[in-house]
């Protein structure tokens, strides 16, 4: 078996091959180490775990997590239509933001569904949506405060659902890309919505007292963390675990946030 004649070829194909096993020197240099360590005989053995290592994520996976986020996407787009178009809400000058961020929505949607296609992947249908989530926000579409509330935890939510599953896109350098550049626009999102409720930029511990619906509550677990890489940073930073808490954004699970999104289904 020609180890480098194998590498050579599969380069041919991917160019980025040694950026996703490692450096091109470090490549063979592990493929040294490793041939005085062991028979040629366990070489494939080795070879394949490599491999699935820097290949892991299977085109099915990956359409599993853009379908998610299409779930979401469909989520944020249709509650911005329904919004702007409800004649009970006053939004004064902030018409013109809502209405760029519903067609960022729109056109997040549209993105991922083509994607999808492009994958070979069905997309998911649009779900019948209750912004009253069950009779918790009656108002929703009649009181501007009830919808800037939602549209602060669904724009949050985002934020921490693409940190969530970039893990899961790693295989893939060109759809992690684009959810991150999906997750910037989220993340802007999210930081102008909160100015406009009086607000910091940013999540502060778990939100709670920050005017914030207790049924939203889900969407901020977990941001009171400070143990970062298991480093306890107020002690290496001197600042207060309040200030270390705003400084990094937690993620949130793929089931977290199906149970958030849950709430909202009809």
């Amino acid at each position: 078996m020609n180890i480098f004649r194998i590498i050579q070829d599969i380069e041919k194909v991917d160019n980025e091959v040694y950026d996703r096993l490692s450096s091109r020197r470090k490549a063979f240099g592990d493929f040294g180490k490793f041939g005085k360590k062991v028979a040629m005989a366990a070489v494939p053995i080795a070879m394949g775990t490599m491999f699935k290592k820097a290949y892991g994520q299977s085109s099915g996976s990956i359409a599993d997590v853009l379908n998610f986020a299409l779930t979401l996407e469909y989520l944020e787009s249709e509650f911005y239509m329904q919004g702007l178009n409800a004649s009970g809400l006053n939004f004064g000058d902030t018409r013109t933001f809502f209405t760029q961020v519903r067609d960022n929505e729109v056109a997040h949607v549209n993105f991922l569904k083509t994607a999808l296609q492009s994958l070979g992947a069905t997309p998911v249908s649009k779900p019948n949506f209750d912004f009253t989530a069950g009779g918790n926000f009656p108002d929703w579409n009649t009181n501007f405060q009830t919808f800037l509330a939602l549209s602060q935890a669904f724009e949050d939510t985002g934020v921490r659902a693409y940190k969530g599953q970039a893990g899961n896109l790693v295989s893939n350098s060109d759809v992690l890309t684009a959810a991150l550049k999906i997750h910037a626009v989220e993340a802007r999102h999210a930081a102008v919505v909160r100015r406009i409720r009086g607000l910091k930029g940013w999540i502060t511990l778990d939100e709670r007292g920050a005017g914030m619906p207790a049924a939203t509550q889900a969407v901020y677990n977990g941001e009171a963390e400070t143990m970062q890489l298991g480093v306890n940073v107020p002690s290496v930073s001197s600042i207060s675990a309040e200030n270390v808490s705003e400084a990094f954004d937690e993620p949130l699970s793929k089931q977290a946030v199906l149970d958030i999104a849950g709430l909202f289904l009809a």
